[in-house]
């Protein structure tokens, strides 16, 4: 799928405004962020939150990818910061509410269940936006992927930015060249969007992300030419036109809850689910094309370059220092109104 110049013009202007947004907005500064952090005030911080995952598993195959979507969604916004863990209040819009996020990501009962634990042994101690970046890496190693050090100190913000959600993360319908500026927005490169892509080896879907290729792609009055035929009529028995939107299905169709590099001979085999995981390998010429084709011939070149990627994620414009707060509760900032002790991130 060649981009016409139109697209490659309507791409440049998205750039431009979303690179004006970040310096305008903030820094892409990467602080002194360090995996020993919690060594001398909560060691066991990373122990509690993988027992806690295990055990949210054992009722909910698909948590572990929705617990590292939620550390995705949350870096791309005014970096990793916890703020789309804040509902909505008398100050703060909620993230939660944007479009790309809205009915859409989940497991904030699990972070609450982490918080609820880490308050216990460690209070006030270990802040949520850590709580995303542990329990991301703890569901990637939980599901047969690598382990790595997860730099640690990030801090709690006490504002969030529903608009900005729905300026900066990438959608499941957007074209290779809008991916790839929405990733260098943030100071990632093209490795860091295949590889974190990736992540797409485990979880779910639902129908309204992906039905646009599956009967009339891009106003076509046809399928996607660049999905599996066979595949095609699966997911189209799956998600009938007028069906359920809300209807899930597997985002790695060969080993649904492994991470693994399957992800990528899927989509070789025009058999990835979404949009923006075929353009990946069907955008004739581009350097993705390449970078697939390794990660799907070598798993540890990809679990190599997924942690680096993940690295590279978990340090966009962390607040650390006095700057932020740790929450209390994921879900409010701290000080504010309610005094039920209830924690509100479930929603």
């Amino acid at each position: 799928m060649s981009s016409s110049s139109s697209s490659s013009s309507s791409c440049c202007t998205l750039l431009i405004g979303l690179l004006c947004v970040v310096l305008l907005g903030g820094s892409l500064s990467h602080a002194q962020l360090s995996p020993t952090f919690y060594d001398s005030t909560c060691p066991n911080a990373s122990n509690i939150v993988r027992g806690i995952i295990a055990e949210a598993l054992k009722t909910d195959a698909r948590i572990g990818g929705s617990l590292i979507r939620l550390h995705f969604h949350d870096c791309f916004v005014n970096g990793c910061d916890g703020s789309l863990l804040l509902n909505n209040s008398a100050t703060i819009q909620s993230e939660k509410e944007a479009p790309p996020n809205n009915n859409s990501v989940r497991g904030f009962g699990v972070v609450d269940n982490i918080k609820t634990a880490l308050e216990t042994a460690c209070p006030a101690t270990v802040s949520c936006a850590d709580i995303l970046a542990i329990a991301a890496e703890e569901s990637v190693s939980l599901a047969g992927g690598p382990s790595w050090n997860v730099s640690l100190g990030r801090r709690d913000s006490t504002t969030a930015n529903r608009t900005a959600a729905g300026v900066f993360l990438p959608a499941p319908t957007e074209a290779l060249s809008v991916l790839k500026a929405k990733f260098l927005a943030v100071g990632l490169n093209s490795t860091d969007l295949v590889a974190l892509s990736g992540a797409h080896t485990f979880g779910r879907a639902q129908c309204f992300t992906f039905s646009n290729r599956l009967y009339n792609f891009s106003g076509s009055g046809n399928p996607d030419p660049t999905l599996n035929t066979t595949y095609l009529s699966t997911l189209q028995g799956i998600c009938p036109q007028n069906g359920d939107p809300t209807v899930v299905t597997n985002l790695d169709l060969t080993t649904p809850d492994v991470f693994d590099n399957k992800y990528f001979s899927n989509l070789q085999a025009l058999e990835g689910l979404l949009q923006s995981d075929q353009e990946l390998f069907s955008t004739t010429g581009d350097e993705t094309v390449a970078i697939v084709n390794n990660f799907t011939a070598n798993q540890t070149a990809f679990f190599a370059s997924f942690v680096v990627s993940m690295i590279n994620m978990g340090n966009i414009s962390p607040l650390t220092g006095t700057a932020g707060e740790i929450r209390l509760n994921c879900g409010k900032v701290n000080n504010s109104t309610g005094s039920d002790g209830l924690l509100y991130s479930s929603m």
